[in-house]
Parts: C-alpha cells; structure tokens; sequence
C-alpha cells in the first residue's frame, strides 16, 4: 500500500513593505505619528488622507530619501534606502534647472542613469526601455519638444515615462493624476493598474476616494496611519468620519475629498 505523499502548503508571499511603530519627521515636525502596518507585494496600494496627513512623507520614506525618525520600516526585506535602484520614485513635480534645454527625451532617459551611471555610454538595452517608456505614455511624438513648451499634463506624463524607463520592481508615485486633462490622467491610471501584471508594486498617493477604491490597498492617514487594508476594510463610513469630519462626504466614492487648489500647500 502506498503512501501519498505529503502535500507542503505554499508559502506566503512576502509583503512589499513591514512598518513597526514608525515615526517620520521633517527636522523638528513630526509628519508621521508612530504607525504599523504591512502593504502586500505586486498589487496597487493606494494612500489616502487630507492635506497634511503625511501621504507624501510616507511615501517618500518607502522610497528611501527620508528616513524613519523612529520605528522599523523594511521595505522588501531590508532598509529601503538599501533597496535602492530598484524603486523607482515619481514625486508630483521634479525641479530642472532654468534655461538648461532639456528635451522630452533627455528627461526620459535620466531614468537609465540608475543603471548605467551617469557617464556609461548607454546601450541598445537602455534605448529601447527608453522608447518603450515614450510610447506607452504616449509622448514619443514630443520627444525633441522642450519642457516648457509642455502642458501641466504632459508634463506630469514625461516624468511617469522616466520612471517607468528606469529598472525597477516598485514603482511609486506621489500625487500622480491630480489636476490632469482626461487623456493624461487615464493614461497614467492605465499604467498603475497595469503595472501588477509585469511583477511590479505599486504605492501612490492621492485624494480621490474613487481611485482609491479602485485600488487592491488603502493605507487611509490622518498623521498617523488610521487603517491599512482592502478598500472595503478601510474605506468605511466610520474611518472616513474619522479623518474628514463627519458629513464630510455626500457621495461617498464618487467625489474628491479635497481640491488641492483651494487648501494649503500639503505637509505630507
């Protein structure tokens, strides 16, 4: 009589980022009171929380250009600062310097200097991730056009294009469909969602409930990390409550929370 053979369970996927009792700062402001969490691996993980709530310090702590004040944060397996060149990090705006002449292009393929260091001739490899980047963002047809012949949207397009040409298995973006023409925005909402099906994570910040709720995670923050899971776990009446005030929301998921024109510049 044989014996079947013992069946081994898979083991559980290791999660994107572990966070124990973290605290973050901006000198002497503490930005992020101290929060736990843990965000899965290859997902969409959308941040969400009014001006102010340390969206952006969070993300720029996963990034690894902040790091924690207090706490433990690991994002897979190790300091994210070691994780390095593998994060790629679109923050909402970058800052080039006035009257350098960079073109669509010249920006794009900034993102393979992370590879092939600044001063690497770049190969065949790193021309081709460029000219896929260009193309799926749609701006291969701007490519000599400089920077400031650009409109807002366009713009925001380019740099989610150097993101996606530099070599990366987490792709992070702060704020990156805010106040974008339809075209931009779906474009770029295309490629988040997307982006799991190539083995990438994905964390970015935003304000609007109904993109969060297309998200696979929500980390919901109000200085602190309030709630951190599935949309339906996090995105309850009582949560949002919580952190907008209640009768805050009139429709909730189908309307921005806040219009980043109309409130102060946002601490996080």
């Amino acid at each position: 009589m044989s014996r079947s053979a013992a069946v081994v369970p898979e083991a559980a996927p290791a999660p994107l980022a572990v966070a124990e009792h973290l605290e973050l700062r901006h000198g002497d402001h503490l930005a992020v009171e101290a929060s736990s969490f843990t965000l899965p691996a290859g997902c969409v993980v959308a941040v969400i929380g009014p001006n102010g709530s340390g969206k952006s310090t969070l993300l720029q702590a996963l990034a690894g250009v902040l790091d924690p004040a207090a706490g433990r944060l690991e994002v897979r397996g190790e300091s994210p600062s070691r994780h390095g060149r593998l994060i790629s990090f679109v923050m909402q705006s970058l800052q080039f310097p006035q009257g350098v002449p960079l073109t669509v292009h010249d920006v794009v393929t900034m993102g393979r200097y992370t590879t092939a260091g600044w001063f690497r001739r770049l190969g065949a490899t790193d021309r081709a991730a460029v000219a896929a980047a260009m193309e799926r963002v749609r701006v291969t047809d701007l490519a000599d056009r400089h920077l400031d012949q650009l409109s807002g949207g366009q713009r925001q397009r380019v740099y989610v294009a150097q993101g996606l040409a530099q070599e990366h298995d987490v792709l992070m973006l702060d704020e990156p469909v805010t106040g974008l023409d339809i075209v931009s925005a779906r474009t770029i909402d295309e490629i988040i969602h997307e982006q799991p099906e190539r083995g990438v994570s994905v964390v970015y910040t935003t304000h609007d409930l109904d993109e969060a709720a297309a998200a696979d995670h929500v980390v919901l923050m109000d200085g602190r990390v309030v709630a951190s899971g599935p949309p339906a776990q996090v995105l309850t009446a009582a949560n949002l409550d919580a952190v907008y005030g209640r009768g805050a929301l009139h429709a909730p998921l189908l309307v921005h929370l806040d219009d980043p024109a109309d409130c102060p510049p946002d601490r996080g």
